[in-house]
């Protein structure tokens, strides 16, 4: 670590994104990325023209991606911010919205503790429940700024809308996040929930349904107030945080209905396949309402299964923290792809007589 950083960061312990080897071609089902490529528009506006138009700095209001957003879910354009990425969302939020501290699972999306440091928040980790859905109690009963997965990452378990209603009435002075970031395999959205609660602030993101991982792209639905201060620390770190391509394609996908509602369906479809098929072979599995699922197994250690996988060109994550080492999280890929998973599952099987 460089003498010259500031020593408030020396100790911090930065997020892990997945691994993207390169040494082999691999099926890839460790990131939670689409198998899909994004919409047919997508492809039309990345033009020559467009491309000869990086020369100009990206409109800094991102309006013409914003509206396609509200439009979509029904809200006003004042009610939309757009991001390099929903993590620059969270990002704002964890900056802005937390002098009174942060509130967040143990098990949950690995980003908000290492925000919480970055920031120097204080923050309260609350466990989950022995099968691991969200004790909505405890939340409610918390202090400080809410941050909720849902459906959550990695267990994939979604809460209902009841059950956040909930936790927003406890305490109309705290404000809720919801990070929505797999909500469209099979969650309820809480976008519609901003007309009538002022602390409530939804994330969502292009990289899963949308096909658009590697644009980074990601967006905040809340009320206007919000939005204001968001774009407040927005234009004063880089008011010119989505690129020019990028809003052209978010506009595009998010523009193309037939396409997502065909994806996301595919998708869902794959998921419920290959559940069925890890629970005939043993597999303890969640109910998951994301693009992956969450599974151990009883016949082989949850890091070897990771490992012999990997050694047969598929790629899953492990996660080493003592409540959640067994398990591993698969994402969904095509079917063709969830059928290769299963039969090198098999073959491991074999191979180990077990």
């Amino acid at each position: 670590m460089s003498s010259f950083l500031s020593s408030k960061f020396a100790a911090l312990e930065a997020y892990v994104p997945g691994e993207q080897p390169r040494d082999k071609a691999y099926i890839k089902l460790n990131t939670n990325e689409s198998p899909y490529p994004p919409a047919p528009g997508v492809l039309d506006v990345i033009s020559r023209e467009a491309v000869a138009d990086l020369r100009l700095y990206s409109d800094p209001t991102c309006l013409a991606c914003r509206k396609a957003i509200a439009d979509r879910y029904s809200v006003g354009v004042e009610n939309v911010l757009v991001s390099n990425g929903s993590d620059e969302c969270l990002n704002f939020l964890f900056m802005g919205f937390t002098e009174p501290g942060a509130v967040f699972a143990d098990i949950t999306y690995g980003f908000y503790k290492v925000f919480g440091d970055l920031h120097g928040i204080e923050y309260t980790v609350i466990p989950l429940n022995e099968d691991f859905t969200i004790p909505v109690e405890k939340f409610c009963a918390a202090k400080g700024t809410i941050f909720i997965a849902n459906p959550n990452a990695p267990t994939g378990i979604a809460l209902t809308l009841e059950q956040i209603e909930q936790i927003l009435q406890s305490d109309p002075n705290r404000l809720v996040v919801v990070d929505e970031a797999y909500v469209d395999f099979g969650g309820e959205t809480a976008v519609p929930l901003t007309g009538k609660y002022s602390n409530l602030a939804v994330v969502q993101t292009f990289s899963k349904s949308r096909s658009l991982a590697g644009a980074r792209l990601g967006f905040t639905i809340a009320p206007a107030e919000i939005i204001t201060a968001m774009d407040t620390l927005r234009y004063s770190t880089n008011p010119y945080n989505v690129n020019r391509l990028t809003l052209l394609a978010g506009q595009a996908a998010m523009e193309d209905e037939d396409y997502f509602q065909k994806n996301r369906h595919a998708i869902m479809e794959a998921r419920a396949w290959t559940k069925a098929a890890l629970e005939e072979r043993g597999f303890a599995v969640t109910d998951s309402m994301t693009n992956f699922l969450f599974a151990r197994s009883d016949r082989i250690d949850g890091g070897e299964l990771y490992t012999m996988l990997k050694d047969k060109g598929v790629l899953v994550r492990h996660f080493t923290s003592a409540r959640i080492c067994q398990y591993n999280r698969i994402t969904v890929g095509t079917m063709e792809e969830m059928q290769t998973l299963v039969a090198k599952i098999d073959e491991i099987f074999a191979e180990k007589g077990v």
